[in-house]
């Protein structure tokens, strides 16, 4: 045998036993609410550092900011990731997938799950652990008591769905609203990079009162709705998750309709700036 063959046996050798490692130990189903955690904790790294590093060579108003205005740079980067891969998942499992469907009476909804579901819960996981110790160590720079609430009560209610598979039809619901994120960001980055007073900039305030009329209000009274519907079914649960259904969508219910109010008063503000601008 050639060199070369034994380089390519070698290889496959150590290919196979990769792929075993990640099939019987990291993806099987006992690991997979750490695995994905960790997962979730990396990649917030990873795209925290990547985001870092491309507006540094694409943006010349991101060299301009000052240390800490950088690091809500970055960090808003790492959240619009996350929110684009856990609202997507959410989507899926709630409106596309037949896992949680009233149809399906093989089991009771608020105890279904599968090994996807809890792979993408443990990545949201991962991420709010990141982005709460971030809030933390940079306090109140990148948010103040609200978000640590609001971080805390999502985090332990993901983390709960997750590990003991209850209510996880219900968390990805609440889950869906994080579609709101990246137009949030995308304010942010707007002004930072002196876009105030541009079209885009309203354009922006339109899209962010709607998803949030629609993601944060309209879908929380369906949630609720829905528990109303199936409440002899959430009786089932474990009386933490019980506690959990309610108190977590009731306390994120209030705080998102006071942040709706800023988003209306926000809004209101930047068209009549536009109208008066429109008119001289």
């Amino acid at each position: 045998m050639s060199d070369s063959s034994r380089t390519f046996v070698t290889m496959k050798s150590y290919q196979n036993q990769a792929q075993l490692l990640i099939k019987n130990y990291l993806l099987a189903d006992p690991f997979i609410p750490y695995t994905s955690i960790l997962v979730g904790l990396l990649a917030c790294k990873v795209i925290y550092d990547l985001t870092q590093l491309f507006s540094s060579l694409h943006f010349k108003s991101f060299t301009g900011l000052s240390r800490a205005q950088k690091i809500e740079w970055n960090n808003r980067g790492m959240s619009t990731v996350h929110a684009v891969f856990i609202a997507t998942m959410s989507l899926y499992f709630v409106y596309w997938s037949d896992l949680y469907a009233d149809d399906r009476s093989a089991s009771i909804v608020t105890f279904r799950g599968s090994p996807l579901s809890i792979f993408a819960l443990g990545v949201s996981v991962g991420y709010f652990i990141a982005d709460l110790g971030m809030i933390l160590w940079f306090y109140p720079s990148l948010g103040g008591m609200e978000y640590v609430i609001h971080h805390s009560l999502s985090g332990i209610s993901v983390a709960y769905a997750m590990f003991s598979g209850e209510g996880q039809l219900y968390t990805f619901m609440v889950l869906i609203s994080e579609v709101t994120t990246p137009e949030i960001n995308m304010r942010w980055f707007l002004d930072m990079a002196g876009l105030k007073k541009s079209s885009v900039y309203l354009i922006n305030g339109m899209v962010i009162f709607l998803a949030w009329l629609v993601a944060r209000i309209l879908l929380f009274v369906y949630l609720f709705y829905h528990v109303y519907l199936h409440y002899d079914q959430v009786m089932q649960m474990h009386p933490f998750g019980f506690f959990l259904v309610f108190v977590v969508p009731s306390v994120l219910g209030v705080m998102n309709l006071m942040w709706f109010g800023k988003i209306l008063r926000g809004l209101k503000k930047t068209l009549t700036k536009k109208q008066m601008m429109d008119s001289r």
